[in-house]
């Protein structure tokens, strides 16, 4: 299958380039800045703001995974008109472009930050309908809106999609704003860990192989014009992640500060799609996969300077 994977020189996306390739998959790499992880796959500079460029870029796929976004939380509160293009503007470019070509299949990475939309309170159902008044963040109106648009490419004009959204990612190439990426360059440079708030802030990491594989299975036909919700089944709080850096980097000093305003409060979804759907959960203890991540930074996989502050319990920077 000749699948092109939009965003796939960043985090998320050039696992799941190497889970397409390893599948038997043809995969074209779309993204605004070329690095080639994987010789196996066509590279294509491209701008997703730039229709024409993405009609060219679509040609003859049989699917299109769309991670391309902006998803620093904070640059988007920032330059929210920019990211707004991108995160929405974007996201119809690669719809239309994928109508035009007649692709079987239109993969949108989504979040589970759409969850804080949903009414009630305990486990959220996978499939609640999400209430435009209960948004309380730009992002998460942005893949709101994104969702919106794939289903109403698919009422209009048949246009078959799946909606992954995302827990929180984690794993070799994450980005520097994530916190346990944050917590591990602090402690590789024997600066202290700093929490926000009492430590009982939590998430459902992901790590970002098993995630990947997801993506391999959503092409299955099941998956069709489906929302699957891709969570971590373990609740890691932000205390509990901090002593395990601590642990894995030799007993580096943990402090607390005033918590923050303004973060995602995460909320336990009852997931079930994935399973039934996709015959997919996630394989990897938190433990395990933190492990990882410091191994890859130890072996040079991160060159840049130990970031500065305290770390948040988890921002979605998922590219």
């Amino acid at each position: 299958m000749r699948t092109v994977v939009t965003g796939g020189c960043g985090f998320i996306g050039s696992h799941v380039v190497t889970k397409l390739i390893e599948a038997g998959h043809d995969v074209v790499v779309v993204d605004h800045h070329v690095r080639r992880p994987a010789p196996e796959a066509e590279y294509i500079r491209a701008d997703l703001l730039d229709p024409a460029a993405v009609v060219d870029a679509v040609a003859g796929a049989d699917a299109v995974f769309h991670l391309a976004a902006m998803a620093d939380v904070d640059i988007i509160v920032r330059e929210p008109l920019l990211a707004t293009r991108v995160n929405v503007d974007g996201t119809a470019n690669v719809l239309d472009a994928c109508r035009l070509a007649d692709v079987g299949r239109v993969v949108l990475a989504s979040t589970v930050w759409v969850y804080g939309a949903a009414p009630g309170d305990g486990a959220i159902p996978e499939d609640s309908a999400l209430s435009p008044g209960a948004v309380s963040h730009i992002y998460t109106a942005q893949k709101i809106s994104a969702e919106m648009l794939a289903h109403g490419y698919q009422a209009v004009y048949g246009l078959p999609f799946t909606i992954l959204r995302y827990g929180i990612p984690y794993g070799p190439g994450m980005r520097d704003e994530l916190v346990i990426a944050r917590f591990i360059l602090q402690a590789m440079s024997g600066r202290p860990l700093t929490i926000s708030g009492d430590g009982s802030q939590y998430r459902y990491y992901v790590y970002v192989e098993d995630l990947a594989d997801a993506h391999v299975r959503a092409l299955r036909d099941e998956a069709a014009n489906q929302v699957i919700a891709l969570e971590g089944t373990e609740q890691v709080s932000i205390r509990r992640l901090a002593e395990a850096v601590s642990a894995e980097l030799g007993g580096t000093e943990i402090t607390y500060q005033p918590a923050r305003a303004g973060d995602y409060a995460a909320r336990p979804v009852a997931v079930h799609q994935a399973k039934a759907l996709l015959g997919w959960e996630p394989t990897t203890p938190f433990e395990e996969g933190l492990r990882r991540c410091v191994e890859w930074y130890r072996a040079g996989g991160h060159s840049g300077e130990a970031p500065s502050g305290d770390s948040r319990p988890g921002e979605p920077t998922h590219r």
